[in-house]
């Protein structure tokens, strides 16, 4: 579950090595959902091998926020820690090896790292990594077209684009499957659509 700590913050391996009993792990193929929209969530989610998105329905329609993959952590996270329904689902892209940390468990843990000086800059890094993510998708979203969305995707993330399927990057970038298609075809003969 916390292996993608230890290289970060080997200080702290005593601590993710007392909760490693705690976890299940569970193999999952492709399209399983580990939380749904609307349920409250109960687990802290590491990724030890495969893919996974967290999306939420509008109207019918499957709008994906974020792609996740191996030796990455996610929950939803106001959720987790506030107790309210899940604005989004979690569902795995690919057959996938995941490991579910119960709620009861994290909260044990995160009690017990409070009083370790590193935790606290760990928490930062973590926060400020993932706030500044958020920041830039959302930035991204109003600034850019859907074709210099998919052109930052080849350059920055092109595992996104080589191991998720189409309709996925598609519903990513907020635009149909033909639209998509065309930005590729577009792109592949050098011409910019804007």
């Amino acid at each position: 579950m916390f292996f993608h700590f230890k290289d970060r913050f080997p200080k702290l391996n005593a601590y993710w090595d007392k909760y490693l009993p705690f976890q299940k792990r569970v193999e999952a193929p492709a399209k399983t959902v580990l939380l749904e929209e609307g349920k409250i969530s109960q687990h802290y989610i590491f990724i030890e091998k495969g893919c996974v998105r967290t999306f939420f329905n509008n109207n019918g329609d499957d709008k994906t926020v974020q792609f996740f993959f191996e030796n990455e952590g996610l929950s939803s996270f106001d959720s987790f820690i506030n107790n309210v329904p899940s604005t989004f689902t979690i569902e795995t892209i690919e057959p996938s090896v995941i490991y579910l940390l119960p709620k009861q468990h994290v909260l044990r843990l995160m009690d017990e790292l409070s009083h370790e000086p590193d935790f606290a800059q760990m928490i930062l890094q973590m926060t400020a990594r993932r706030q500044m993510h958020y920041i830039n998708e959302f930035v991204s979203i109003i600034r850019d077209t859907p074709e210099q969305r998919y052109q930052l995707l080849l350059s920055e993330r092109p595992h996104i684009v080589q191991r998720v399927p189409q309709h996925y990057i598609a519903s990513y970038l907020g635009v149909s499957k033909v639209h998509l298609s065309r930005i590729k075809s577009k792109l592949a003969k050098g011409k910019p659509h804007f």
